[in-house]
């Protein structure tokens, strides 16, 4: 799948670049004037038109040349970069892609970007709280912005009518979203602006875009709207691939993206009793074989499979006071449980009658213990998914091709893992054959 992105400035080009990368897309930027890279290399290609406080005519030549450069690129995803100040042709400029995409194309407009301190609320952008018209930006000596109502500067500037969503119906979930944008695309308008005030609620305005039939909607924001649809619209396109997250941390911050990423996927995890593991008698190959038998028949229905050692409603177990029960040390009955959990992934990758295209492994030990079960000599590092959170590939081995997303236990907010995994499934999806047949025998 590709994705255009059309920019009216370069270092906004190449943000929402960083924002398609993060994601898992191979991105480039071509700037004004030069060759366009007509070229498998790419997954997206963001188009610098240099064309913010460009006179109308030449502005809209410009969006119009690269809505075709990127039709000639079989472009299945069309974004329409603006600033996060809302300077420039923006109106103008929406208005032409919408025209060149035809009819049943959306423009759904989403200036927030929280990161950067840039929200909206009631149709009011503010940045770091304060409406935008009263910051520095209202003295821009070329364009100064006079409005925050973001609806009433792009009507200044558009043919079409512009609509609103407010964030009375964000908070209330992607059903809600995308049955508004049902009703204003019935209404007839092609431009609709919604409130948003985190991450969660752009992407939640990008999962409800996925779900409009029978349109092309055109994510226009400064970069997370972008991001997300993209990636959700891939996931729509291609069958889901079965990926396994081996989860062997219990500390609180595990808790809370397991949490997190039970609720983003609603996923059934494999429950592995840790003190079953820490042990050298038949309790541990019998946890082994129970969960491995779970995994395989939870696979049937699920397309992430979560093996854990977390258990919300578990304690802590005392591995000082199991040390002495097992008469070995409290490092090797924490081996013992890593092992275990390795041994468990192993053979349900390798059972498996659906293929399991990636792995995600939190934790260092677990990540170790993986590689040693699975004999592979090393992980072969591509890609930062996150700050010490890593993309590769196992080297050597049973697993060897085998994608694998490795992440320190203590790593990340509530969201690293459900990002991770989201980053894996799009990288495995965009692959053009670099990921390789794993191993089974």
């Amino acid at each position: 799948m590709r994705v255009g992105v059309i920019a009216d400035d370069l270092t906004g080009a190449n943000a929402t670049g960083v924002r398609l990368a993060k994601q898992g897309f191979k991105t480039a930027t071509v700037v004004q004037h030069a060759p366009f890279p007509h070229c498998d290399k790419y997954d997206a290609i963001c188009i610098d038109t240099d064309s913010r406080y460009s006179p109308k005519e030449i502005a809209e030549n410009r969006v119009r040349r690269a809505v075709q450069i990127l039709k000639q690129w079989n472009v299945q995803v069309f974004c329409k970069r603006i600033d996060s100040t809302i300077r420039g042709n923006i109106g103008l400029e929406i208005d032409t892609v919408l025209n060149e995409l035809g009819e049943h194309s959306i423009a759904v407009v989403v200036p927030s970007f929280p990161d950067s301190g840039r929200i909206t609320t009631g149709g009011y952008l503010l940045v770091d709280g304060i409406p935008v018209q009263e910051t520095d930006v209202a003295k821009d000596p070329v364009m100064p912005v006079d409005k925050s109502f973001v609806p009433d500067v792009i009507k200044k500037q558009s043919n079409y009518p512009v609509s609103s969503i407010g964030l009375d119906i964000v908070l209330s979930g992607v059903e809600a979203i995308t049955n508004k944008l049902k009703e204003k695309i019935e209404q007839g308008y092609r431009i609709v602006v919604i409130d948003a005030v985190n991450d969660e609620h752009i992407e939640s305005i990008a999962l409800a875009m996925t779900k409009i039939q029978g349109k092309n909607m055109i994510p226009v924001d400064p970069g997370p709207l972008t991001a997300y649809y993209a990636r959700l619209y891939l996931h729509q396109e291609v069958n889901s691939k079965k990926l396994l997250a081996v989860i062997g941390s219990v500390t609180s911050l595990t808790g809370r993206q397991l949490h997190y990423l039970l609720s983003k996927t609603n996923a059934n995890p494999v429950y592995v009793n840790p003190k079953k593991l820490a042990s050298f008698t038949d309790s541990w190959q019998e946890e082994v074989d129970r969960a491995v038998s779970v995994g395989l028949e939870l696979l049937e229905k699920e397309n992430i499979l979560i093996v854990t050692t977390y258990h919300p409603g578990n304690k802590l177990i005392n591995l000082k006071a199991l040390s002495e029960i097992e008469q070995a040390s409290e490092d090797a009955l924490a081996k013992r449980i890593t092992d275990g959990l390795a041994v468990i992934s192993r053979k349900i990758i390798e059972n498996s009658k659906y293929p399991i295209a990636g792995c995600f492994s939190s934790g260092g030990d677990v990540t170790a213990s993986l590689c040693a079960v699975g004999r592979a000599n090393s992980i072969e590092v591509e890609d930062e998914v996150l700050p010490l959170t890593s993309f590769g590939y196992f080297s050597g081995g049973y697993l060897d091709g085998l994608p694998v997303v490795t992440k320190g236990g203590m790593i990340g907010d509530q969201r690293s893992i459900y990002k991770s995994l989201r980053f894996l499934q799009t990288k495995i999806t965009n692959n053009k054959g670099s990921v390789r047949n794993v191993s089974t025998n």
